[in-house]
């Protein structure tokens, strides 16, 4: 690890993700959101010499939008931070690489989805590949440099589970305060550094701020700021919760069509999470009602100001570890959530590598066989291809509570 002005800088999961895709790709681009720690990756923790330019700097940002070719220029890899203040850029990146298709020559570091920005004309389509910096993890926090168990468990045989997850390895001791971890987050800052719930709270209500005031801006020009925080205060009282962006309206005083819009520029800054219905149909998965979650338990649990966090907020916790993982593997892996018209449910479904992992969240410490009902139900319909189903819980025990459902404490795996 490295020490640089008494800060501790903690290796990060997608750090070899990234070391690998700058010796094959161009450019890499690094999104998140702000404050997830992508500067610090780029400027620290990516071996090798490279010219380090942010477009925070207003004269790097004037720089870029008149002469981005001298941005640009000299044979030396160049790390440009925050992009997304100038999209127009990637037009300027594209050229370069079209001209000099060397690995590693661009590492690009955004805080909004540059897939999904309407201002972004330039995907750099074969040029580039994409990597996201969520919020870090549990065990990133712990230093460990890595989310949970998810690829040792995809990769071990269902009769061996048990044993692996009672392995008493770094990072697995028992860990009785759920809340106040999810209260946390995962944001350096506050997960490090802070001590105090008021410490974090400030810097939570700074965070926002900057949000509305200064990335959303940049983003779409929006003016009733205050709806849009309603707006936002009320996705996170909703958390795990079908989304009905009519109902959102009709409780917050805003147009459907507004509701939609704003949702899109949550989920572009990374701030909000739709999670997908399971369907066997990859079509029918984008007409189910997706589930709402948060890309960070910290920023939803302060702006839902609940001081006893219901099991949502668990479950969120549980999902943030999954995103952090799919997104630095480079095998494909989907996550969703499964419902059905009677109203059986799972939490979240782990499809990867042709099968299916049943994940049912309960913020209790004794788990039962009731609690399994659904995740059984899951694998009666899906048959081979579902994996033993997992009930995480907040107690201590790794116990089969069926011949296929493992129950497990959640900090034994995330």
């Amino acid at each position: 690890m490295t020490i640089i002005h008494g800060v501790e800088i903690l290796p990060r999961l997608v750090g070899t993700a990234l070391a690998e895709r700058l010796k094959v790709m161009p450019a890499v681009v690094v999104t998140g959101p702000r404050q997830s720690g992508k500067s610090t990756l780029a400027e620290h923790l990516v071996p090798g010499g490279r010219r380090y330019a942010s477009l925070d700097d207003l004269d790097v940002l004037h720089l870029a939008r008149t002469e981005p070719e001298a941005l640009l220029a000299g044979r030396e890899p160049v790390t440009l931070d925050e992009v997304q203040r100038e999209p127009q850029l990637l037009r300027a990146v594209k050229r370069a690489i079209d001209r000099d298709r060397r690995p590693g020559r661009y590492l690009l570091t955004g805080s909004a989805n540059l897939l999904l920005m309407r201002q972004v004309s330039e995907s750099l389509a074969g040029r580039a590949s994409y990597l996201t910096l969520w919020p870090m993890t549990r065990r990133e926090q712990l230093g460990l440099g890595r989310c949970g168990l998810w690829d040792e468990l995809l990769a071990t045989p269902e009769e061996q589970w048990r044993e692996l997850l009672l392995d008493t390895a770094a990072g697995t001791k028992p860990v009785d305060d759920w809340p106040a971890i999810a209260a946390r987050g995962g944001f350096p800052t506050p997960a490090l550094q802070l001590q105090t719930p008021a410490e974090r709270a400030i810097w939570f209500d700074g965070y926002v701020r900057t949000y509305l005031e200064r990335d959303l801006q940049a983003l779409a020009a929006i003016s009733a700021l205050p709806d849009f925080r309603r707006l936002m205060r009320a996705a996170c009282l909703r958390l795990g919760q079908l989304l009905n962006q009519t109902e959102l309206g009709r409780d917050t005083g805003l147009a459907q069509p507004t509701v939609h819009r704003w949702l899109n520029l949550l989920e572009t800054s990374y701030l909000l999470v739709r999670l997908p219905g399971y369907a066997v149909n990859r079509t029918k998965r984008l007409i189910k009602a997706p589930k709402l979650y948060w890309g960070d338990t910290g920023v939803a649990s302060h702006l839902g100001g609940d001081d006893k966090p219901a099991g949502a907020v668990l479950e969120n916790l549980v999902l943030c570890d999954l995103l952090a993982w799919r997104d630095a593997r480079l095998e494909r892996a989907e996550l969703a959530y499964w419902r059905t018209a009677t109203g059986e449910e799972v939490d979240f479904v782990v499809e990867a590598g042709g099968r299916l992992l049943p994940i049912e969240v309960k913020a209790g410490a004794r788990p039962r066989l009731a609690d399994a009902v659904h995740l059984r139900s899951f694998r009666a319909e899906y048959g081979r291809k579902a994996r033993a189903g997992l009930l995480l819980h907040t107690g201590q025990a790794v116990d089969w509570l069926a011949p296929d459902v493992l129950a497990v404490p959640w900090w034994r795996l995330v």
